[in-house]
Parts: C-alpha cells; structure tokens; sequence
C-alpha cells in the first residue's frame, strides 16, 4: 500500500480527539493497511491513525514477540492487530511501569506507570465486535494507542521537568546535536 508521513510533536494535530469510524469499509481497510506499512517502516509496534493525520479510531498494534527460526525472514515473525473504535471498558488497579516511545516523538523514552491490565471493546476489519482482556506490553501499548485516539501523549503521564528535559533533548537531535 502506502508509506505515510508521521506527525510529530509540536503539531498541534496531535492534540485533537479522533473521530469514531461510522461503517468499516474498504476506504478503513486501506487506511489500516497503510497504517501497518507506515508502523513497520518506521520500526514501531504501535500507531494511531491521528499519527499519520486521519483523525479518526483506528489503532494497529504488532508486538511482533515470536521468536523466528533460523532462516526466516523478520516479516515471519509479524502478527498484526487491527483495532477500530477501541474503547477501555475496565481497567486494574495493579499498576506496571515501562519504558515507553513514540513514532511522533522520535528516538525520547520515559518510564511510565499505566494500570497493569486492561479489557478493551473494538471493531476489526471485518466489522466483527470484540472483548478482550490484555496484560503486559499489549495492555500497555492498547493504552499508549488509545490514549493518542484522545489527544494523550505519552509525556502527559509524566513530569513537567521530565516533559521539558525529553522536549530539549528532541529539539537537540532534530538541529543536528
């Protein structure tokens, strides 16, 4: 499909709240699938549909955990998720902390505490209405996504002095530094 250009912080884009996708069609299944084209260019496991301009709720996630046997080529070890609509219906009250990145905030990380597990309603390709519960970096990766479906950026859920230090460390590295 297509390559698309990723919107990274400042842009004010980035901020807005996405809109939810009315009929699942083929126009969101070309969406999705450049979506995944742009994630796996870009080296990510996760992306927004808002990270690529298209204001509206679709997220596509792949941890890509398998491990690959020997003479399998990196594609072999995809396994990629399409969510459209995600909702969070519930979330735990045990919390887990990790290191978390993002496609518009290139090459910035920061510890970030989220609730452990989360359960989650979503539309696939095929319309098809899902539940399911998820943990670990899929629960954190389904929060970062969604959040970035409400106009939340990673760095909200950290300090302020945090905030500013990761923003002039981005601000370096794009001036050359």
């Amino acid at each position: 499909m297509a390559i698309l250009p990723i919107v990274e912080v400042p842009d004010a884009r980035l901020r807005e709240t996405c809109a939810p996708v009315a009929e699942v069609n083929d126009e969101v299944r070309g969406i999705v699938a450049d979506m995944f084209d742009t994630m796996y260019d870009a080296r990510g496991i996760g992306l927004a549909a808002i990270q690529v301009g298209i204001l509206r709720r679709i997220v596509v996630i792949d941890l890509q955990e398998r491990e690959l046997e020997e003479g399998e080529p990196p594609e072999a070890a995809r396994a990629p998720q399409a969510f459209i609509n995600p909702e969070i219906s519930w979330v735990s009250e045990e919390q887990s902390s990790y290191n978390e990145g993002c496609l518009s905030i290139p090459e910035q990380y920061a510890e970030v505490t989220r609730p452990e597990r989360c359960r989650v309603t979503w539309l696939d390709t095929a319309g098809e209405r899902h539940e399911a519960e998820f943990e670990g970096l899929m629960s954190t990766c389904m929060q970062h996504e969604i959040d970035h479906l409400n106009g939340v950026l990673f760095i909200d859920h950290i300090s302020r002095l945090k905030r500013g230090m990761l923003l002039k460390k981005l601000d370096k590295l794009r001036r050359g530094g």
